[in-house]
């Protein structure tokens, strides 16, 4: 099939690898590192939270694939929305921020060479800044695409703003159809992380 040669292809040998380890803080102020995503697919997104139109649009249909995947295949993906604007999206910003979309988004957040580190892993294209002054307002340029990471932390496949909601969910929901490996069906508590042993299932 299509996608699982998509897949496949991802893990070749000489392929530009996307994602990797990072070390960020999630909207409650708990470490959060590439291992929490682990046990479960993962869904990545890229942002901030004065964005005026795109990422509230690309958030709304966030919300809406989270809820169709989780319609026909239970609780196996982990929504993250990490931040490209570490100077103003606090823990507490992006909590109230994305309260508005989805309670099972876990937003991330850190220092500026560590949020740095992380677009770099994913090979995430951002223009923030990095000396802002308190209060300065300004806009950030980012690459528009949400990742999709299987149960081990290896990259599936980049869903781009041409797809609906609906082909989204039915792309991620082929691909968790795929797997044949262990895949994590708990409920967990609304826009909460879980622990790095939590993280895949025993």
């Amino acid at each position: 099939m299509e996608r699982k040669r998509i897949a496949e292809a991802t893990k070749g040998v000489g392929k530009p690898k996307v994602g990797g380890s990072f070390e960020l803080m999630d909207q409650d102020g708990r470490r959060f590192t590439d291992e929490n995503m682990l046990g479960k697919y993962a869904l990545v997104y890229f942002g901030f939270t004065h964005c005026p139109d795109i990422c509230p649009e690309e958030l709304d249909k966030m919300a809406r694939m989270i809820d169709l995947v989780r319609s026909s295949s239970g609780a196996v993906m982990r929504p993250v929305f990490i931040t490209c604007d570490p100077a103003r999206d606090t823990p507490a910003v992006i909590k109230t921020y994305l309260q508005e979309f989805h309670p099972a988004m876990i937003g991330l957040t850190g220092t500026w060479e560590q949020v740095k580190a992380v677009c770099k892993a994913y090979r995430v294209y951002f223009s923030t800044p990095p000396n802002v002054k308190p209060g300065q307002d300004y806009l950030v340029d980012h690459s528009i695409y949400f990742y999709l990471m299987d149960p081990e932390g290896d990259f599936v496949e980049a869903i781009g703003r041409q797809h609906t909601a609906e082909r989204a969910a039915t792309i991620i929901k082929d691909h968790i159809g795929d797997w044949r490996g262990r895949l994590d069906k708990t409920e967990e508590a609304s826009g909460v992380a879980p622990s790095s042993s939590a993280g895949v299932p025993q």
